[in-house]
């Protein structure tokens, strides 16, 4: 009789499986994204938007960087509808790989000298994939983390897919970096070559492949999580998360889009913007700051570090004092910081003056990413139940997506023009940003008490 009731426990994924598996992923994802966006500023308006204007050929290139960001609402209710229906393992190994061989094709594509506008149409529609593909793996990865922390600790725990992105920046730099000194340069170490732009450039798309099938090796050793297997006994799963979440989540939706609007504007000025505005001559007609690329993607490398570091840090702040509380603080802080952009980047006398001004910006700049981001991998999933976690969590952070991510390099850029090459309204619209995710956190409560074991979709609508 015992041996009939006690049933087989259910299997577990260890914790560093757990880590592994959640930290691999987004680190593939936004390596591949990275790749991108570097080479979107260093070599695509000169290889694929040719236009005879320096600042219409980076707009045209940011413009399909920021084409991506529209497929990843799509990719969102997409790997969420499977996610939330048939688990997380699977949907996440789909996401890897869509994201990989798109990635991996950017790497083979002809030029426009080769076949004309043919070649921005191709690029578009691969970035289009990569943007679909980042759309399910973010909160899958989250989900990962989260679904198997141990009580008390899912902040932390929820960092560990949030680290994938200083990791991703700092392999697919270091990569352009390496292969970028490893090539001749006939006008200085501090410039690109002509080997880089001739097939230099390709070199990290194609490593993709790689990382790639280092991630699907880990994700394939996962098994379901034990709170997603009691929605699914309990009868909780729903055949159409996406009409359940909207539904009965509707508010948060809303809040969690803007509670994620701030961080994404941050993050794609801080490495999209800055890296334009760093390396643009100083006597251009849209002036910048006037470094060479390497010297100035270092600087870059040196502030995600901190990124990294922040990140892991806000974890367990999150869990000790709330990640409502941090949330505001740090808010806060990035408005003030919006503020101070002409302090910190406007051309001085001394040159290693500016540099060193320069290089606090970014430091702090990505301190406050760090602290910001950190805490996004636990607050985004557990404003939903678990039959629309997925889905739900995925929409409000590739919605923002479209708000921040898409419009920040388009809008700074043009804010950048139209101030004469000062950064200060590029600041201003940091701070703007900060307001509305300030006002969307006062509007929400406090999630950290949240119970995965009980909030599972039965009837309760998990408005907060």
């Amino acid at each position: 009789m015992s041996t009939a009731t006690a049933a087989p426990a259910a299997p577990a994924n260890p914790r560093s499986r757990v880590i592994t598996a959640s930290l691999v992923g987004t680190t593939i994802e936004f390596y591949d994204f990275y790749v991108y966006a570097t080479a979107a500023v260093l070599v695509f308006p000169i290889l694929f938007f040719p236009t005879g204007n320096d600042t219409t050929s980076l707009l045209s290139s940011f413009a399909v960087f920021g084409a991506a960001m529209v497929a990843r609402p799509i990719g969102a209710v997409v790997f969420g509808h499977f996610g939330d229906r048939f688990g997380r393992k699977a949907t996440l190994v789909a996401s890897l790989l869509t994201m990989g061989i798109a990635t991996f094709l950017i790497g083979c594509l002809p030029t426009f000298g080769q076949i004309g506008w043919w070649a921005a149409l191709l690029l578009l529609v691969l970035r289009l994939f990569q943007g679909f593909a980042l759309g399910g793996e973010w909160s899958g990865a989250a989900l990962v983390a989260t679904e198997n922390a141990p009580k008390g600790k899912r902040a932390w725990y929820g960092t560990f897919p949030q680290l994938g992105a200083p990791i991703g920046f700092i392999i697919a730099n270091t990569i352009f970096l390496l292969i970028n000194f490893a090539l001749p340069h006939p006008d200085g170490p501090a410039q690109r070559s002509e080997a880089f732009l001739a097939w230099g450039w390709r070199v990290p798309f194609l490593f993709s492949a790689v990382m790639v099938i280092i991630g699907l090796w880990v994700r394939l050793k996962l098994v379901e999580s034990e709170t997603f297997t009691k929605a699914e006994k309990t009868g909780a799963i729903r055949r159409f998360p996406l009409g359940e979440v909207f539904r009965t989540n509707t508010k948060n939706l809303v809040l969690g889009t803007f509670i994620m609007l701030a961080t994404y504007v941050l993050f794609y000025l801080m490495t999209s913007f800055t890296l334009s505005y760093g390396t643009k001559p100083t006597d251009a007609p849209v002036p910048g700051l006037g470094f060479g690329y390497t010297d100035f993607v270092i600087m870059q490398i040196v502030g995600v570090l901190f990124f990294g570091i922040f990140t892991l840090l806000s974890g367990p702040i999150a869990d000790a004092i709330g990640r409502r509380k941090l949330l505001i603080w740090i808010t806060v802080a990035i408005a003030v910081f919006g503020l101070m952009f002409n302090v910190f980047l406007m051309p001085q006398l001394d040159a290693k003056f500016t540099g060193a001004l320069a290089q606090a910006f970014l430091i702090i700049g990505f301190m406050l990413m760090g602290a910001t981001f950190g805490p996004m991998g636990a607050v985004l999933p557990e404003l939903f139940p678990t039959n629309v976690r997925y889905t739900g969590s995925a929409i409000s952070y590739n919605v923002s997506s479209i708000l921040g991510a898409a419009l920040a390099p388009l809008v700074a850029v043009g804010l950048w023009a139209a101030a004469g090459g000062q950064p200060w309204l590029v600041g201003l619209y940091l701070s703007g940003s900060a307001v509305l995710t300030l006002i969307a956190l006062l509007l929400s409560k406090e999630t950290k008490d949240v119970d995965y074991d009980t909030n599972i979709g039965l009837g309760e609508t998990g408005s907060l």
